[in-house]
């Protein structure tokens, strides 16, 4: 008998004549020691079928019209809360994508891992603190003694996943669900979590039900594959027959998703859009009653680097690497030092007030789509916008043709102008924000992460549409990420950035074929699988 048994589990959405069917009788089984993964794009209906198994669905908004969930024999399904709760935390747990919000801010880690210690076996006091302090030590949190008093916000991303992996295997479970474990983390730090996760099972014996969109991570980890599209699961079976004789059509496309190809060919006698040189960032250190400044953070520390027209430089490294503030301080929306020049001109020391008529030529485009567009204005608006304030267009149907020929432009129908971003998916919002940016005729444009919320097939499209804008226009992108599939597909030049410094910089070819630096080494093989990472090249 398999740990996890689902059968024909069916979810829908609403409690109308218009429910939505979310999940549309999925059928898996899981067995002890054993990792499935199950994969699909957005909307697909992987978490909901994941928070099924714990019947954390909120009732009566989700319901269940048919299905089984049985662990180890234990039917869940209609379960009352009493039974329930002895399982959630205890027999099954769950890592979820985004820790931060997972994570109460106002709890140290002590109190919140000692929580569920408390709730499921009763302990307190000295013993509690010996098995937390024994948690942090065994998902590998360095020091752990001194992160007991830390709250959620003083920790990294990678330290903040591994209190919620901690937490989650606070019980030792038969099953662990991790709901996209290490989207939001660096190269190098999903591989140390995703090896944790896995020498963690193997001790443990514990089930795994990997949910993600990333098919490399897939592949590493995973003994068998579910792939899920439009509530469904299309097909299922061992990982290396889904990789290698995929049999739906659905499978293939998200396994020839992955951001190919190279950039459009750059000019090397082309006119210098922006130079950088010996950019410094330091944010001064201020303790005391009086704010005393004791010492400086030295985010960007001494960086130079050209870009010309049709160019892109790739910016990479971990978070906190500098790479965001770099790329801020060229735009002049942050002090920095160093010399800063755009189009012939020096714009290190501009004013605000000198700087706006150049505002058109320099964009951003930022991570976050959801965040980055208002939620009040319409498409068109949030387009408009930008056109009004730099004088663009003679009048409103003007600008109104403007606003649908960016649209159309970035492969969105003109029709959706009147919508609002809520309506969008991912993909279609990032187009948006490209949109944006784009109607204003730029010659330099920040990209900053602009793929790592995007599903694999999402990414590609939006890889492509940027190499097509920069063959058209000329476009000189600064592309920032950690992804380093996305920056080889988009970058002739790359800069490696460490703690504000820059670790090597070249052409993409050489830094992708034949890096010189370690770190470099381990940020390739992180990504790409070439080799294992070595502690000693991390900290090197």
């Amino acid at each position: 008998m398999s740990l996890v048994e689902v059968d024909k589990l069916s979810v829908n959405f609403g409690t109308g004549e218009r429910d939505i069917e979310a999940v549309r009788g999925v059928s898996f089984t899981i067995d002890k020691g054993e990792t499935l993964a199950l994969v699909g794009e957005s909307g697909s209906g992987k978490s909901v079928t994941a928070l099924s198994i714990l019947q954390l669905l909120p009732y009566p908004k989700a319901w269940h019209p048919s299905g089984s969930v049985k662990l180890d024999g234990l039917e869940l399904m209609g379960k009352p809360d009493r039974v329930l709760r002895q399982v959630r935390g205890n027999k099954a747990s769950m890592i979820f994508q985004e820790p931060m919000t997972s994570l109460n801010p106002l709890h140290t880690v002590e109190r919140q891992i000692g929580e569920i210690l408390q709730l499921h076996r009763g302990m307190s006091g000295g013993a509690m603190r010996n098995r937390v302090l024994e948690l942090l030590e065994l998902v590998q949190i360095d020091d752990a003694q001194t992160r007991l008093k830390s709250y959620p916000h003083q920790l990294s991303g990678g330290q903040r996943q591994r209190v919620m992996i901690a937490m989650a295997l606070a019980n030792e479970p038969d099953l662990l669900i991790a709901d996209e474990p290490t989207t939001a983390l660096d190269v190098t730090v999903q591989a140390q979590i995703l090896s944790l996760i896995k020498e963690l099972q193997v001790r443990m014996k514990m089930a795994v039900l990997l949910i993600t969109h990333d098919l490399t991570i897939v592949r590493r980890v995973a003994d068998r594959v579910a792939v899920m599209t439009e509530g469904l699961i299309v097909e299922q079976g061992p990982t290396e027959d889904i990789f290698t004789r995929p049999q739906h059509a659905y499978t293939r496309h998200l396994l020839a998703a992955e951001p190919k190809g190279a950039p459009p060919e750059a000019d090397d006698t082309a006119a210098s859009v922006l130079t950088a040189g010996d950019v410094k960032v330091h944010f001064p250190i201020q303790r005391g009653l009086l704010k005393r400044t004791v010492g400086h953070v030295k985010a960007v520390d001494g960086i130079s680097f050209a870009i010309r027209e049709g160019q892109t430089v790739g910016v990479v490294g971990e978070s906190g690497s500098g790479k965001t503030t770099l790329g801020m301080a060229l735009l002049r929306l942050i002090s920095s030092t160093g010399g800063i020049t755009f189009k012939g001109k020096d714009i290190q020391g501009w004013s605000w007030n000198k700087m706006r008529p150049l505002r058109r030529e320099m964009q951003i485009v930022f991570q976050d789509p959801y965040g980055s567009l208002s939620p009040r204005m319409s498409v068109s608006q949030i387009i408009e916008e930008g056109l009004i304030l730099h004088k663009i267009g003679q009048d409103t149907n003007e600008r109104r043709d403007l606003v649908a020929a960016a649209l159309q432009e970035v492969g969105l129908d003109a029709s959706m102008r009147d919508r609002y971003p809520h309506e969008f998916s991912g993909g279609q919002r990032q187009r948006i924000a490209i949109a944006r940016a784009m109607a204003l005729k730029p010659r330099f444009v920040v990209l900053d992460e602009p793929t790592s919320a995007l599903d694999m097939s999402v990414q590609a499209q939006i890889v492509d549409l940027l190499r097509d804008l920069q063959s058209r226009y000329g476009l000189a992108y600064l592309f920032i990420s950690h992804d380093l599939r996305v920056v080889r597909a988009l970058s002739h030049e790359v800069i490696v950035m460490r703690q504000g410094k820059v670790v090597e910089q070249g052409t993409a070819e050489r830094i992708f074929t034949a890096p010189e630096a370690a770190y470099t080494r381990s940020l390739i093989a992180a990504a790409f699988e070439i080799a294992a990472i070595e502690p000693e090249a991390l900290a090197s």
